[in-house]
């Protein structure tokens, strides 16, 4: 039997009239279900939240930032489609469009559990949209990644993605220096170092969701924010000082990194992956103030060859801000590698081809 509730308790009717059908995942907030509107028979997917204080809070304004979204056409801009909340006892229930797959699974489920360039291009195309209509109305996400992004139908050539789970986000406008948001292997370094940060750190995850979706694995692998800074600096170097003197965390980067050799893998080539590198450097720019924005990304070589975005740039100019007043192709050339050398290997080989002087 499906259990749904984080109480434990049992029952398969959410609100009057919505009948639950399966359990799609689960987080610090609460589940999300797909369920069945017994009065349209349309399937939906409901975010149910826990009833703790501080869970309603978070539910109150990530409710208030998808009102600001509702300005936005949702399937225009790449985001997923929001229709209301109602209470299931002391349950704040989130409504939403039941979209077919997250990302994650989506190339976990292919060859190398990684896509070609050419289909990368489509997918970070619909991404960098999304991004462009959130910075139309001044917010910023805060959280993405590649589980919280969906596949809208797995059949379709090109596949169309929207950007799921506004929980983390706000409007730029009130962004609090060392607020701590996102998930560790896809903060931007303004993030980990206690900066003030805007909707720059958006892009910098996307450039790590761009790269793993291309290799099948994470750049900056870690279970805590030193080990990815680790990563940061011995593939791109320090950050600039102007960067780390104004940081309100200090991090004491004293480790020798003892990793033993190994050897490399190569990526068969493809046609953009030049082009590909060139565009994940800026992405990935240590300075956010230097890092390429979501217009920038669209206007860069990358995506001058003919390709379907399921993209509509129209409405980017025409919202106002909202204001807060206070390899494929590896080949093995070493026998016994274990999955974790396999995983460096495959990472490595794709540093030294994006950040070349710093690999070693």
């Amino acid at each position: 039997m499906l259990l749904i509730w984080i109480d434990h308790q049992s029952s398969f009717i959410l609100g009057k009239h919505y009948k639950v059908e399966a359990f799609l995942g689960e987080g610090g907030f609460g589940i999300v279900a797909k369920c069945r509107d017994t009065m349209t028979n349309r399937a939906v997917a409901i975010k149910v939240n826990k009833s703790r204080p501080d869970i309603l809070q978070q539910a109150k304004l990530e409710i208030f930032i998808l009102e600001q979204l509702r300005r936005l056409d949702s399937d225009a801009a790449n985001i997923v489609q929001w229709n209301g909340f109602f209470h299931d006892g002391e349950r704040v229930c989130l409504k939403f469009e039941l979209l077919d797959q997250c990302l994650r699974d989506y190339i976990w489920d292919r060859k190398n559990h990684c896509l070609p360039i050419s289909e990368v291009r489509p997918i970070l195309g619909q991404l960098t949209n999304a991004l462009s209509h959130l910075g139309s109305v001044g917010m910023v996400h805060a959280d993405l990644k590649p589980g919280n992004i969906m596949v809208v139908n797995r059949h379709e050539s090109p596949i169309k993605v929207k950007l799921i789970d506004f929980g983390l986000a706000c409007p730029a406008s009130a962004v609090m220096p060392g607020d701590r948001v996102g998930t560790v292997g896809y903060c931007a370094p303004e993030v980990m170092l206690g900066l003030p940060y805007n909707e720059a750190i958006d892009m910098w995850s996307l450039g790590l969701v761009a790269v793993e979706l291309a290799t099948g694995l994470p750049l900056y692998p870690g279970n805590e924010d030193y080990d990815v800074l680790k990563f940061i600096i011995e593939t791109q170097g320090q950050p600039p000082d102007h960067v780390l003197d104004s940081g309100t965390r200090c991090i004491k980067l004293t480790r020798l990194d003892d990793l033993e050799q190994i050897i490399m893998f190569r990526r068969g080539p493809e046609a953009g992956q030049r082009l590909f590198v060139s565009l994940i450097k800026q992405m990935l720019a240590l300075d956010a103030h230097q890092r390429i924005t979501p217009s920038e990304v669209l206007r860069h070589p990358f995506f001058s060859t003919k390709s379907s975005l399921c993209i509509d740039m129209s409405a980017e100019r025409s919202q106002n801000p909202v204001v807060f007043q206070h390899p494929s192709n590896l080949e093995i050339v070493a026998e016994g590698c274990s999955f974790l050398s396999l995983a460096l290997l495959k990472v490595s080989s794709f540093l030294k081809g994006v950040f070349p002087s710093h690999c070693r």
